[in-house]
């Protein structure tokens, strides 16, 4: 059979382990890795008597590369979506194997490495990570950039903003079963794909391993496909995207608190009347109120972007979502929010009926004017909101449902974060 490294057992119940190789125009480098990935597979089967295939999912190659692997006995699997993650999503998806591994096509990495990988797997991991500043780095494989700047700070946002503890989130080389891939419900198609998926199966719960690997300089004559800059920010926007709290509500914490700071001083100075002048005049009092405003908005994005995250299956609840369940609801968001506009209204009316008494002369201190129109701001966002959080709710008017945590509507009675794994002992 093309492309099954047939080695012992029951060869008809198909490959144990897919070795998965993104490819486009590697006709140099294909056979050394192909090589090197039967070895690897020969080390699975007398290690961990697993059988194997090899699986090169092409991107559009025009050197030939395809005739290559064919004719070293890998399976080719035509992706037209370009991309890196969407050439390995492709070959995962028609992967046959329990447990995947991915690995460049390009000679950078040795798959016999992913035989620690693979047994970590057996042993009850859902991936892998290779981690290359535990194995090494060889002169030249990557540039200093990425060494020393690039990898490290997005690894370290990456496990700030999920906890996912590993020491290198964009290592090449790295394994997974077949269940947490399909779990996961990858889609990035570039280099953020390797992003993704560590940051998916934080969220998700999956057991994360790592185990060290060697970079080694690659075999190509041409420039590498990988554009650092682009890339890195592909990266980080796919890791800001995934994290409302960092991207929404941590801003939103901080504008509220420079909001009330700001208004308490200057309000507990009006009720005092204190002669002093504060420092927080009429300008500061305005900057408040639009600080508030923005936090409120903030808190809106954040909270939609928690329960679009839960709909999709790829968030648990939230400790606070247990406190609010009760009142998250559309009706009670549009009742607040008409509350908050009532307010307002009482506050301006206030306003000018306190002006009207004094002649219509100048008011000296904003602060009502500023309370009242924030307050009716903060009600019109909330009724605004409120439908917001309903639609991408499913246009359910209860926000939270803590009796399907983290499930898509479409997968009510599974359970996403319970493993269906082959239990097959070493040897």
């Amino acid at each position: 059979m093309t492309g099954l490294i047939a080695i012992s057992g029951d060869c008809s119940r198909g490959p144990d382990v897919s070795i998965v190789m993104p490819c486009l125009d590697e006709a140099k480098s294909l056979p050394t890795c192909i090589v090197n990935a039967r070895q690897t597979l020969e080390r699975m089967r007398a290690e961990l008597g697993l059988s194997g295939e090899i699986v090169v999912a092409d991107n559009g190659s025009t050197d030939g590369s395809q005739l290559i692997a064919r004719a070293l006995g890998a399976r080719v699997v035509d992706v037209e979506r370009r991309g890196y993650g969407a050439a390995l999503i492709g070959g995962m998806q028609t992967a046959s194997g329990t447990y995947l591994v991915m690995g460049d096509a390009d000679g950078s990495y040795d798959f016999t490495e992913s035989v620690a990988m693979v047994r970590a797997l057996v042993q009850g991991a859902d991936l892998c990570m290779g981690s290359r500043f535990k194995g090494g780095i060889e002169t030249g494989a990557m540039p200093w950039k990425n060494r020393y700047i690039g990898n490290p700070a997005l690894t370290f946002i990456l496990n700030l903003f999920f906890g996912a503890r590993v020491d290198d989130a964009h290592c090449g080389l790295r394994a997974l079963t077949k269940d947490c891939f399909e779990r996961l419900a990858l889609g990035g198609s570039g280099m953020e794909f390797a992003s993704e998926m560590i940051i998916k199966a934080a969220l998700k719960r999956q057991k994360i391993a790592e185990t060290p690997v060697t970079l080694r300089c690659d075999l190509r004559e041409r420039a590498p496909h990988l554009r650092p800059w682009r890339d890195g920010w592909r990266h980080l926007r796919f890791l800001l995207m995934l994290s409302p709290a960092w991207v929404f509500a941590a801003p939103a914490a901080v504008a509220a608190a420079l909001s009330l700071v700001i208004l308490g001083v200057a309000g507990s100075n009006a009720l005092l009347g204190s002669a002093k002048e504060s420092f927080f005049g009429n300008y500061w009092i305005i900057l408040a109120g639009a600080l508030l405003g923005l936090s409120h908005v903030a808190t809106l994005l954040a909270t939609a972007g928690h329960l679009y995250g839960r709909r999709q299956g790829y968030r648990r609840p939230a400790l606070w979502e247990a406190r609010l369940a009760k009142w998250a609801t559309l009706e009670a968001m549009l009742v607040s929010g008409a509350g908050a506009v009532a307010a307002g209204l009482a506050i301006l009316l206030g306003v000018i009926g306190y002006w009207s008494g004094h002649h219509f002369a100048a008011i000296g201190n904003v602060l009502p004017a500023v309370l009242g129109t924030t307050l009716i701001v903060l009600g019109a966002q909330n009724a605004l909101g409120g439908f917001l959080l309903a639609i991408i709710n499913g246009n359910e008017a209860k926000f939270i449902d803590l009796s399907q945590p983290g499930r898509r509507p479409e997968q009510a009675g599974q359970e996403p974060n319970q493993p269906r794994r082959l239990d097959r002992k070493a040897g």
